[in-house]
């Protein structure tokens, strides 16, 4: 007998009860199961989220009293998705108006550029100012409400037109410290580096450290986005006011003078801190990209730092500081001057070939006669100068916190480039190179009682709310307090017997002109110089160091000449920016 068709279908539809039934208490312990929530949690985590590097804001940089010399302010990039365009004709016109872009190349791009596969976002510019996105979001809404007055007319319409956020380096002083600055240049718009100056030097405590972050892809779960802790900001040791002061005075030098370059650096030497450091040609930092052609090759960035030379005669208060220090001469030590010398087969002139009779050691210093200088660095002998030349950081980087930093190794007795002869130009500042920065660290010796500082152009960190000082470090210590003094007190007496133009009324101050003559490949070119300047004051308890280099002055070759009357400009500043009284005042005050 045949079951019956309700039978049937009533057994089947007591089986799909059955593997229904089965089905949901599957799910439900599929849905339950560790690994489906592992599985869930990575769908959350692979599909909902993207991974995003998030660059910290970089840090801004301080003159020492806090006035900022670089920032970042918000900068915008401006694009198209290509997907929503409507009108590219209208795109195009505003791309034109608006951020001054060439309309038939971006209408093309348009029309173009968006096919399956390809690019869908068009970049039309970057770091776009807000008063020109302002412009362009209230001309793309005033655009929706436009309506056609007929059917099918085709509206004015800036749909797909996008514009993001971003921060710019940004230097509110322009070109003031640019040669110390540097400056940052962007890659793309995530991610630059630090070129230069301490921009280059500190580029990772500036920049921070990117993170990897999950960032939803749900517009409505942005503010999950974590934030990322900007880098580091720096404070210099520069003060503002006195580099604006240094770099008017040396383009006026420059442009008086008729010289390919004048660089001028102030520095306290107490504590190696850089007050100031000019040097021509400088860079309006917020146009960066005009790098190459203010500083064709070869020009240095900063040349007090970048470029050798040699000094000339200012380099004698070393060898005079070396030879008091050991004892073979005092300031009285007397010297018969003949015009000449014989040295290593050579013979060592004057500077006007001129015998200037007996003399002393001061006088020596006053008339800057190469012929003694030769003959105090015989009294030292070979080994102990180029002892004290090592001690004072000749011949090696002053290791300053400032990128491109170069150095002129010191031809030593024994090496194969050495002669007898180096001896004496040696003592007077030829045959030797050094940067500007190395020979006002050596005389900085010479004003702080014998102890050279380490230059430092940093003064402090601010990390985290923390602020972290820069310690001043004492690098050397060539000559004793006593020749330090007496060094002093021989060329302070010097610049006042020959009433020289380095001289400045209330103050007194002790200093050394060089002139240097410029070697070529068939020897030196003594129509061409290099005029220098070194001093330092109040003579009794020195506040600053000046290091003043002329390079190759027209309207005239001697440093007594062109350097000095620029120690004196920069002197009378700088009296007035710290805050320095004349000395009968100062020392008034001093003995009450």
């Amino acid at each position: 007998m045949n079951p019956s068709p309700f039978l049937r279908l009533k057994v089947m539809g007591v089986m799909l009860t059955i593997a229904a039934a089965m089905i949901i208490v599957q799910v439900i312990r599929i849905q339950n199961s560790t690994a489906a929530k592992t599985l869930s949690a990575d769908a959350v985590q692979n599909y909902d989220y993207e991974e995003r590097k998030i660059f910290p804001e970089r840090g801004s940089i301080f003159d020492r009293w806090g006035r900022l010399l670089a920032g970042n302010k918000e900068v915008y990039e401006v694009g198209v998705d290509l997907r929503y365009v409507k009108n590219p004709e209208t795109i195009a016109s505003m791309a034109n108006e608006v951020l001054g872009l060439d309309y038939e190349t971006v209408y093309n791009n348009l029309q173009n550029g968006f096919s399956p596969g390809k690019v869908e976002y068009l970049v039309l510019a970057d770091f776009v100012s807000l008063d020109q996105v302002t412009a362009i979001s209230e001309t793309k809404e005033n655009y929706k409400r436009l309506t056609p007055l007929e059917k099918g007319q085709k509206l004015p319409s800036l749909e797909g037109v996008l514009w993001t956020a971003h921060l710019q380096r940004s230097y509110p002083e322009n070109a003031l410290a640019s040669n110390i600055i540097g400056f940052y240049s962007y890659r793309d718009r995530d991610q630059g580096r630090g070129y230069f100056g301490v921009e280059e030097k500190y580029n990772e405590l500036l920049s921070g450290s990117p993170i990897i972050v999950k960032v939803p892809r749900d517009p409505y779960k942005a503010r999950e986005v974590p934030s990322v802790d900007p880098g580091a900001s720096i404070v210099l040791t520069i003060d503002k006011d006195i580099q604006a002061n240094m770099e008017s005075i040396a383009a006026n030098a420059m442009k008086r003078n008729g010289a390919t370059s004048v660089t001028i650096i102030v520095m306290n030497p107490k504590n190696g801190e850089i007050l100031a450091m000019a040097s021509t040609p400088n860079l309006n930092l917020n146009e960066y990209w005009n790098y190459g052609k203010i500083f064709p090759d070869p020009t240095p960035y900063n040349r007090a730092v970048g470029q050798t030379y040699e000094p000339g005669s200012v380099y004698k208060v070393l060898t005079m500081a070396a030879a008091i220090d050991a004892g073979v001469v005092t300031p009285d030590t007397p010297f018969l001057d003949t015009g000449e010398v014989e040295v290593g087969g050579y013979t060592i002139y004057n500077w006007d070939r001129n015998a200037w009779g007996p003399q002393t050691m001061t006088g020596c210093m006053q008339h800057s006669l190469n012929v003694c200088l030769t003959w105090v660095a015989q009294q030292l002998g070979p080994t102990r100068f180029y002892d004290y030349m090592q001690a004072f950081g000749i011949g090696r980087k002053t290791n300053i916190d400032l990128a491109g930093e170069v150095n002129f190794p010191l031809a030593l007795p024994g090496d194969g480039n050495w002669y007898p002869i180096n001896l004496g130009t040696n003592s007077f500042g030829q045959g030797v190179a050094t940067t500007p920065l190395q020979m006002i660290t050596a005389a900085s010796a010479l004003a702080n009682d014998g102890k050279m500082m380490a230059p430092h152009i940093l003064q402090s960190v601010v990390e985290n709310g923390r602020q972290y000082n820069n310690t001043p470090q004492v690098i050397g210590n060539p000559i004793s307090a006593k020749a330090a003094r007496t060094i002093t007190q021989m060329l302070a007496i010097s610049l006042e017997e020959e009433a020289s133009d380095a001289l400045i009324e209330g103050y007194r101050v002790a200093g050394k002109t060089g002139t240097g003559e410029i070697p070529s490949p068939n020897g030196y070119v003594s129509n061409l110089t290099n005029a220098s300047f070194v001093g330092w004051g109040p003579a009794d308890d020195p506040r600053f160091v000046v290091y003043i280099w002329v390079e190759k002055p027209k309207s005239s070759i001697w440093g007594s000449i062109v350097a000095a009357p620029v120690f004196s400009q920069v002197v009378q500043s700088l009296v007035v920016s710290m805050d320095i009284p004349p000395d009968t005042i100062r020392q008034g005050l001093a003995q009450k």
